[in-house]
């Protein structure tokens, strides 16, 4: 074999092995929420404490391991309620008084409470058991490079929401959840894309507000268009999700 047809072979077999090395490196979807929950907080949310005010209620957060007590507190006209929401199920109280639910609005109150807290806590909640992950590749947004990761729930423990569906932008070497979007069925269903802006880390945890946008023509509009509607200025803004007087205490502290 001479000199040139040597060179080749070699060079031929470099590139095979970068490829192959390269596939094996490849980041799965739950590498990169692993390495995302790490970089909002990682051993620091086994156990801990938080209390926070949204709009006009007070909420309160413990975790140990897997066991939490969720609270939400607010006063109006009709008297002072105190919502716990644990594993064993959801309460309310009036005036110190146990308010017996219907059904229906135990589960509407139950909802209420845990999305507050869940997209707080976010991306924490990305492994729970009921969560399906995928990857749908890398793009780029306003600048930056993302993984962007795809999030649907089983039908089992996946709660009364399990049919929403959920886009996460994960920043490639930061690891920050800097934006994410969803479309859910409730109330005749929509679309959100929420951009991620003063982040704060307390406790050793990270927590983000959300300024929250929607699409002009929802029916029309897919959970797919919601990125390149964003960088195009289509998107209206709808809201500002804003955690006040964040208070945290973690078993690090």
């Amino acid at each position: 074999m001479n000199k040139l047809k040597l060179s080749l072979r070699v060079n031929q077999l470099l590139v095979v092995l970068a490829f192959l090395s390269a596939a094996c490196t490849q980041e799965t979807a739950q590498d990169v929420v692993d390495k995302s929950i790490v970089a909002h907080g990682g051993d620091s949310y086994k156990i801990f404490d938080a209390a926070f005010d949204f709009r006009d209620k007070h909420y309160t957060v413990r975790r140990i391991e897997g066991e939490y007590v969720y609270t939400r507190s607010f006063t109006d006209s009709t008297g002072h309620y105190y919502d716990e929401l644990t594993n064993q199920g959801f309460t309310r109280l009036r005036n110190d008084t146990v308010v017996t639910l219907a059904e229906d609005r135990t589960k509407a109150f139950t909802n209420s409470v845990n999305s507050v807290i869940y997209f707080a806590l976010l991306p924490y909640g990305l492994n729970d058991p009921a969560v399906i992950k995928k990857m749908v590749g890398k793009t780029t947004l306003e600048g930056e490079p993302y993984y962007l990761i795809e999030v649907s729930f089983e039908q089992a423990g996946g709660g009364t929401d399990f049919e929403d569906k959920f886009l996460y932008w994960i920043h490639t070497s930061s690891y920050t959840m800097d934006y994410m979007a969803y479309s859910y069925q409730t109330n005749g269903g929509g679309l959100r894309f929420r951009k991620a802006y003063n982040p704060q880390v307390v406790g050793g945890i990270r927590f983000q507000d959300y300024i929250n946008y929607k699409p002009r023509d929802e029916k029309n509009t897919t959970l797919q268009d919601l990125e390149q509607l964003y960088t195009k200025g289509d998107l209206e803004e709808l809201s500002r999700i804003e955690v006040k007087n964040l208070i945290v205490t973690t078993k690090q502290n």
